[in-house]
């Protein structure tokens, strides 16, 4: 079973997620961390940032690999995730940024940009700390409705759905990528740790399914369940159809001191 921890906001969740990354650099200094993008997991980055500034920690060898990028923009587009992943956590943490990688989505290369990607999380000595959104429609990374269990990194096409919720990124729905390369399920599950965000009434149904549901390719986030530590962080609106949320309350006000996340 995940653990769940139901906090009262965003901010709440972005201050214990970076308390329990500055431990794991602090007894790892090269660490890799394995970043998310979107809106979810940024006050994870802020308070990371600010514990950074306040104690001097030393992340000039901690690693990182994004979970996903767009097929076809440039790297250098505003919202391509190699653009996003430097503005949003190399710059404000101080990382290096020959050390945090992001899966190559130019035409050119395509065709092994997946392969190359796999083998480098493994010449890195795999992730210890996959940050992980989920989707409406229940996908981690760009895994969509549908995909493997035992899936690697691989070039996807993206939903519907999926492309109106990023359309807010770009200036219409036209400019959103058809095309996305992303870790795939199979490659998330390696991770050491996962830590699962949510927030908002709008993705508490996809929480139930990942945390509470059957494990099933319809609800790629489900796939969390066959991990042995994962850690999942909402507030009460994502935690609202959940039929376990008492115990988890029980469970989270009763952990041992001496356990971290």
């Amino acid at each position: 079973m995940a653990e769940v921890v139901i906090v009262p906001d965003e901010a709440a969740a972005g201050a214990l997620v970076a308390d329990a990354i500055v431990g794991l650099i602090g007894g790892k200094p090269d660490a890799v961390l394995g970043l998310a993008t979107g809106s979810t997991p940024l006050p994870v980055y802020r308070a990371l940032a600010a514990r950074i500034a306040e104690t001097g920690l030393d992340v000039s060898r901690v690693r990182g690999f994004a979970l996903d990028e767009y097929v076809g923009l440039p790297p250098g587009h505003p919202e391509s995730y190699r653009s996003v992943i430097t503005r949003e956590v190399v710059e404000p943490l101080g990382l290096a940024p020959g050390l945090v990688h992001v899966p190559d989505g130019r035409p050119v290369g395509i065709r092994t940009a997946a392969a190359d990607y796999e083998r480098a999380i493994r010449e890195a000595g795999g992730v210890d700390l996959q940050i992980l959104g989920v989707g409406r429609t229940g996908h981690i990374g760009f895994n969509e409705p549908g995909s493997s269990m035992a899936s690697r990194t691989r070039v996807k096409t993206l939903t519907e759905p999926t492309r109106i919720d990023n359309a807010r990124f770009f200036d219409s729905i036209d400019e959103v990528p058809m095309h996305c390369i992303t870790q795939g399920i199979g490659t998330i599950l390696d991770a050491r740790h996962l830590v699962l965000l949510a927030f908002g009434a709008a993705k508490a149904p996809a929480v139930a399914a990942a945390v509470e549901g059957p494990v099933t390719s319809s609800q790629p986030g489900s796939a969390i369940q066959l991990h042995e530590h994962v850690t999942v962080v909402v507030d009460e609106a994502a935690a609202a159809d959940l039929q376990n949320a008492d115990y988890y309350r029980y469970a989270w006000a009763n952990k041992p001191s001496w356990q971290s996340l």
